[in-house]
This record gives structure tokens, C-alpha cells and sequence, in this order.
């Protein structure tokens, strides 16, 4: 069984209403009567009534969904006036606030601030800020989180590994890489997989100096503090670096660049120094190296929020929808 096999079986056997806003993208209806076909999830459709049943109808897809049309929603008014109290510090209008609410991002988001729905997907047609911002506008951080990240699901046949930040921090700093790298150490094992974390760079264990390379030094010590503090010395999060990526992934490069380290040859948790070489190398990956890429997952929010690439295709959707679920699963 497969990454995503497992991680939908786990959905299946405690499924959560997922939000799919992006009613206008045919890929989304199709994803959508997957999710609700296999029983990952209830699907909550934003748009209006009679234009989403008809593009459904004309796709050939006859499950029933909720439907939530942002202009007509019994509870516009609510949603409005919650959303103006959470931002009129930023000097935001009651009228502002109310178009804001009839946006379909937006709107999902508050969905799941309400109770009415456990995590949203989205970012099929739209960029990651679109779905972000209003994430960390209404939901915020969990709690303990410093930042919200970003990482890709890697799934080849018989391992997978995460990728961070390869969607989101653009340039981290030393503490924001720490991070970073502890979310993540979280998030694989959310997903079990084992949480031994490679910080990555050009240089291994001091093979090359520059201010590049002494960033990732000083966040992995960062990072490795970070982890006892949220995990406790008897945990199996394990943290080292700066490695480069052969002798993250390669037992026999490990043992010749860094024979003392616990994580060289061994990693399934890779953390990029930018998001420049994340981005590049999850494509890479992905195209060159076969991998099934799942993301950018978010992580750090109150509630789940994903986002999707821009090229996804339904099936992806579906992936991630589960994720979402078994993220839920989690957090509440």
C-alpha cells in the first residue's frame, strides 16, 4: 500500500467536511465527487447554487453536496460582522469586511472558524497568498506555532520523504529555518514517518565556510534546542546538519562526510535553506526522479488550510483533501 493509500484509509476511518472553494475549476468538481465517493469526506462546495449544479450536472456528476453561496449564506451578516471586528485595528470598513465575506476563499476559511467545516483546500486557480492570507487573518497560528510553513509529500514506492519550505518562507532566517524544521519533524510523524531531519546546505559539517553555510549551522543548533523543549530528550525527532543532500540520503556518503551524525544516509525530513532550492528541488523530484509530490501542506495554522499547485490534477486534489483530514484528525 502506497503513501496515499494509507493516508486515505486513515481519512476514511474518520472522515471531516472538507471546503473546496474553487468551484469554477472543473478539476475541483471532479476531485470533489472522488472525496465524497470514496468517503475521505463530506465536500462543501462554495458558489452559487444553480451555477455549481449546473457545471456539475454538465460534467456528469450527480452526488449531492452542500452548497454555500456567500451572498445568500443565512449567516452573511455573521460572518461579516466577525470578520470586521477581527481586523478593524487594521483600519478595515464593515463594507470591506462584507466583500471580504463574499469571497469564496475567505468565506470557506470562516467556515471552518465556525465549527461548519474542519479544513479547506484550495489553490488550484488561485496563489498560495490568496489562500494564506485570509487563513492567518481568521484563523492565526495554533498554538506554540512561531510561524506558518509550508512543505511537499515526496511519495516514491516505498518511502517518502518531506520537503520544507518548498511553498511558502521565502528566505528564512536562522530562528524561522529552526522552526521550520521542528514543524516539520511534527508533521512526519503526524503521518508516520520517521522524523530524522536533515538541515541542508552546500557544504557538510564544515567542508566549505560562508555566511550561507554558518545559517544553517546556527539552525540546527537552534533547532535541535527547539526540539527538546517540544519533544523531550526520549523523543525520536532527530535534527542535524549542515549536510549536503548526498550525504543526507546516501548510508554510504553519511558514513564517509559524517560518520558521527544520527541523521546522515538516514533522512526523510529534508529542510531547504531558502525557498528558492526547496521549490526547485521538489520539481526536480517530482519530474526527473518520478516521485507522487502532495502540497504545499501547511503547517502552523489553527486549523488545517492546503494549498495546491497550480498544475494538480484531480487526483492530487484528492490527496491532499485526505491529508487535510488526517491533519484534522489531529488537531482538533
Amino acid at each position: 500500500m502506497g503513501f496515499i493509500d494509507r493516508v486515505i484509509e486513515r481519512a476514511q476511518a474518520n472522515p471531516r467536511t472538507i471546503v473546496l472553494p474553487e468551484t469554477e475549476d472543473e478539476r475541483v468538481l471532479k476531485a470533489a465527487k472522488e472525496i465524497q465517493a470514496r468517503k475521505i469526506a463530506p465536500v462543501t462546495l462554495i458558489g452559487a447554487a444553480d451555477a455549481v449544479s449546473k457545471k456539475l450536472k454538465g460534467l456528469g456528476i450527480t452526488e449531492e453536496f452542500e452548497i454555500v453561496d456567500p451572498l445568500t449564506a443565512p449567516w452573511a451578516d455573521e460572518f461579516a460582522q466577525e470578520y470586521y471586528e477581527m481586523r478593524k485595528h487594521k483600519g478595515i470598513t464593515e463594507e470591506q469586511a462584507r466583500a471580504a465575506m463574499q469571497q469564496y476563499i475567505p468565506h470557506g476559511i470562516m467556515l471552518l472558524q465556525k465549527g461548519k467545516a474542519q479544513g479547506l483546500v484550495a489553490g488550484a486557480s488561485h496563489s498560495t497568498s490568496d489562500t494564506l492570507r485570509p487563513a492567518l487573518q481568521i484563523l492565526k497560528t495554533a498554538p506554540g506555532a512561531r510561524l506558518a510553513s509550508a512543505f511537499f509529500f515526496m511519495a516514491f514506492e516505498d518511502v517518502t520523504y518531506l520537503f520544507a519550505d518548498s511553498g511558502l518562507v521565502e528566505d528564512p532566517n536562522e530562528e524561522q529555518l529552526a522552526e521550520i524544521a521542528v514543524a516539520t519533524a511534527q508533521s512526519a510523524m503526524t503521518f508516520d514517518i520517521e522524523p530524522t531531519v536533515a538541515m541542508l546546505s552546500y557544504s557538510t559539517k564544515g567542508s566549505a565556510k560562508s555566511p550561507l553555510t554558518q545559517k544553517v549551522v546556527k539552525a540546527t543548533a537552534l533547532a535541535q534546542q527547539r526540539a527538546l523543549e517540544v519533544f523531550g530528550p526520549d523523543s525520536k525527532v532527530r535534527i542535524d546538519g549542515e549536510l549536503q543532500g548526498d550525504a543526507a540520503l546516501s548510508e554510504r556518503v553519511g558514513r564517509s562526510k559524517a560518520p558521527n551524525s544520527e541523521v546522515a544516509g538516514h533522512a526523510k525530513v529534508l529542510v531547504f535553506p531558502n525557498l528558492d532550492a526547496g521549490n526547485i528541488a521538489y520539481k526536480l523530484v517530482q519530474y526527473l526522479g518520478g516521485a507522487e509530490a502532495y502540497g504545499p501542506i501547511i503547517q502552523g495554522t489553527r486549523l488545517p488550510i492546503n494549498d495546491l499547485s497550480r498544475g494538480c490534477t484531480p487526483e492530487d486534489i484528492v490527496g491532499v483533501a485526505a491529508i487535510t483530514v488526517v491533519q484534522s484528525q489531529v488537531l482538533q
